[in-house]
Order: structure tokens, then sequence, then C-alpha cells
């Protein structure tokens, strides 16, 4: 380690060199660090390859899960959805069958890691929307979902953020599928490729928050599925409350307060 003296200061790696600042001083070491070919090839990083391995496929699956959500996430705050997905995702790798490095993401036997997951972690649905309702039902190839929600008072059960007028519930469905390593290939792949990230979703007419809605409230979504959905691949469902405020006949999006949960895996 050498101490830097003048009066040019240089901060970042030049030449092999790393510049740094501690204790108000300049400070200067050489570059080092485990070459990426020692890492890809040296048994001693093995655990490291396994680890790196997994990893980039919890990614891969975690952006898979958002491109099912794409819809939705522009109009909840998402903020750092990616790291949290990703992290979801890598706690189902933790106990899915296989070697090391190679272990499956099975979806629907995990869904308990699933449901409850909170687009917008600051402000969880319960807090925003909670009159009383059953989870959304699916039908017997998992295609269609439906969610009813008997009538209610929106001044009871609805927390308003301010300037808002009316609101509508949201229902939508995805289809995530298992994904696994295919040694063959050397990477991972997903088991169905084309129902993978298949969504639908539906929303309420504008809901005056002005007391009672005036009758029960019915959503329904359909994949388009023209067969039973293979149970290596699951459908998560989410609901969710989004905000607007009326003007002049027109219904402008308010980006406060609306609330999204991934509710039911089946």
């Amino acid at each position: 380690m050498a101490i830097q003296n003048g009066f040019i200061k240089i901060k970042g790696t030049l030449g092999g060199l790393t510049f740094y600042e501690k204790d108000g001083k300049t400070l200067i070491k050489t570059a080092g660090g485990v070459s990426k070919e020692r890492i890809l090839n040296d048994p001693n990083y093995r655990r490291t390859r396994e680890n790196m391995q997994e990893f980039g496929a919890a990614a891969t699956l975690g952006k898979s899960f958002r491109m099912g959500f794409t819809g939705i996430s522009k109009e909840v705050r998402t903020v750092a959805i990616a790291g949290r997905v990703t992290g979801m995702m890598k706690r189902i790798n933790r106990v899915g069958p296989g070697n090391r490095g190679e272990r499956t993401f099975e979806i629907a036997p995990n869904k308990q890691l699933l449901e409850g997951f909170e687009f917008n972690r600051k402000l969880p649905l319960r807090t925003v929307f909670y009159a009383p309702n059953d989870p959304p039902v699916l039908d017997t190839n998992r295609s269609v979902i439906s969610w009813t929600i008997p009538d209610f008072n929106t001044q009871n059960y609805i927390q308003m953020p301010n300037g808002a007028s009316h609101v509508r519930l949201v229902l939508h469905a995805a289809v995530l599928s298992d994904f696994v390593y295919e040694p063959t290939e050397g990477t991972y792949q997903f088991l169905h490729p084309d129902e993978n990230e298949r969504n639908a979703t539906a929303y309420s007419a504008e809901i005056p928050l002005a007391g009672m809605v005036g009758g029960d409230t019915n959503l329904s979504v359909d994949l388009g599925l023209a067969s039973a959905l293979p149970v290596t691949a699951g459908v998560l469902i989410g609901i969710g409350i989004l905000f607007y405020q009326e003007i002049n006949g027109l219904y402008y999006a308010l980006a406060n307060n609306n609330a999204f949960q991934i509710v039911k895996v089946g």
C-alpha cells in the first residue's frame, strides 16, 4: 500500500492500480481479485459456480414473473421489485430437488413463498382495501379465474388518498412455468415455454367513493388455455385497487395508494 502525494488526485483504477480515500488520505493498492477463468475452472471454486448458476436462473425466472405482471407494475409503485422478486425465486430454488447448482424451481408446490407478495411493499393491500371477500376461484382447467366482491360501503372499507373520487378493483392472473436444469444443454429451461408468462387482466368499472357500491362486483379473466394446465406450471393470481380523480367526466389515474398483492397460486 502506498500514499499518493501531489495536487492531482485520482480515484478509481488506473494501470492495474486502485486509488481510494481513507482517513483523509489518498491510498494506492494493486488491483486484486480472482480471474474469471479461475472461477470457471478451478475445483476450489465449485461452490461459487453452483451459486452463480442458480442465482442467474433465479434472476431469469424473476424476469419472467415481472413480464407476466408488466401492466400491473406500471400502475402500482413497484420500487426495487426486481431484487425482491429474484430473492423470492432464490428461496424457491433453495428447497427445490436436485444437486446444488442444478436445483429445480417448482412453482405450485411452493405457493406459500409466493402468496402474499406485495407489489408495493410500503403499502400492503390490506391497509388500503379491506372489504369482506373470498379469494378468486379457478376452474378445473386453471384457465378461467373469477372474483366476486360483495356490495360494501366504500367509505368504511377503503383508505382513500387525497383527491381520489373513484376507484377500480383489478384481477390479474399469470402463468409461471417450473424452471429446470437441463444437463445436456448446461442451462435452465422452462418446462412449458408456450404457456409461460401468459396473462390476463380484468378491471371493474369506476366506483364512486361515496357510500355503497350498489351491488356485487364480479371480475373474471380467461387465460385462453386450450387444455388443462400441467401441474408443473402455476397460475399466479393477484388482486388490487387503483385510485382515480374525475375531472369533467374523465378519469385520471392517481399515483398514490394503489396496491396489488398475489393472493393465490393454483
